[in-house]
């Protein structure tokens, strides 16, 4: 099963208000009377998907918000709730969820084809690539982006904090986000970081052809008292994956790109090379 909710052996509760917003759903829906599969079809949806967010599975969503407030008599509240409690991260809604459960990994392990992952970024990079993205955008809210992002690298600094194992495509040393004098300060940092404890950095070679994660990237995350879970992205758009059968096939379509990486000393040496490419550009 894929979904946008925390469900059953998953790790805590995704954002904080969900399982508030349920049981206010529920306390008003059976003072007004109402069964679950009444209010469903009041509000255009089965039975089975109020009880969803009754019990805090299903994230709550603000058009259904509203319309349980016209149903329930609730003067707003509902989708008052909604806005200011469960749309409030910092972070894309498809997002949010990942990003709350890689606070509550014990390890993280990332595939990266086309960019260094949040967590690995520099604040040059990070700006560029959230410029790139949001061309239209004034200064300030590109600005509270960077920042946002930022402020995730903090999780590797947490003594607590998850170990994180990342598969970069060479592409993604290749590509000059940000211009070279970015680029070098970026690989730097990769490889400053990849010689910790709390860090293993590989890269996948162009030599190494087609491989088994040629669709687009893929982060696997695992937790002291839950199932793992996987999370894949592309444009505007993530997913986490709990079904155990996918989360296998993830696991092991990783597996084999983590054999076709180049292994890890190797890695920071091509970082290293890569980095030193792009000093001496930057100094031209």
């Amino acid at each position: 099963m894929a979904s946008g909710g925390s469900g059953p052996g998953r790790p805590g509760r995704p954002k904080i208000g969900w399982e508030f917003f349920g049981s206010e759903l529920r306390r008003r829906r059976e003072a007004a009377g109402v069964t679950q599969q009444e209010l469903g079809e009041r509000v255009f949806c089965s039975g089975s998907y109020i009880g969803q967010f009754e019990s805090a599975v299903r994230k709550p969503q603000l058009e259904l918000a509203r319309r349980f407030d016209e149903e329930l008599d609730t003067d707003g509240y509902f989708s008052r709730m909604c806005e200011e409690l469960i749309n409030s991260s910092p972070f894309a809604d498809y997002f949010a969820e990942a990003a709350e459960f890689q606070t509550l990994a014990t390890t993280i392990c990332e595939f990266s084809p086309t960019l260094v992952p949040g967590l690995l970024q520099t604040e040059g990079y990070a700006r560029a690539v959230v410029e790139a993205g949001l061309p239209f955008e004034p200064e300030e809210v590109i600005e509270q982006r960077v920042k946002t992002r930022m402020s995730r690298a903090r999780l590797l600094r947490s003594p607590t904090g998850p170990k994180l194992w990342v598969i970069l495509d060479e592409g993604v040393l290749r590509r000059p986000v940000g211009g070279s004098g970015a680029m070098a300060e970026q690989l730097r940092h990769l490889e400053a970081m990849g010689k910790g404890r709390r860090v293993l950095v590989q890269v996948l070679p162009y030599s190494s052809g087609a491989h088994a994660l040629l669709d687009g990237s893929v982060t696997l995350m695992t937790f002291d008292d839950a199932p793992p879970v996987a999370y894949t992205e592309g444009p505007y758009s993530g997913q986490l994956l709990d079904d155990p059968a996918v989360v296998a096939r993830c696991e092991a379509s990783y597996d084999h790109v983590r054999a076709a990486a180049l292994p890890p000393r190797e890695s920071l040496d091509l970082i290293r090379t890569t980095a030193e490419e792009y000093e001496r550009e930057a100094h031209v």
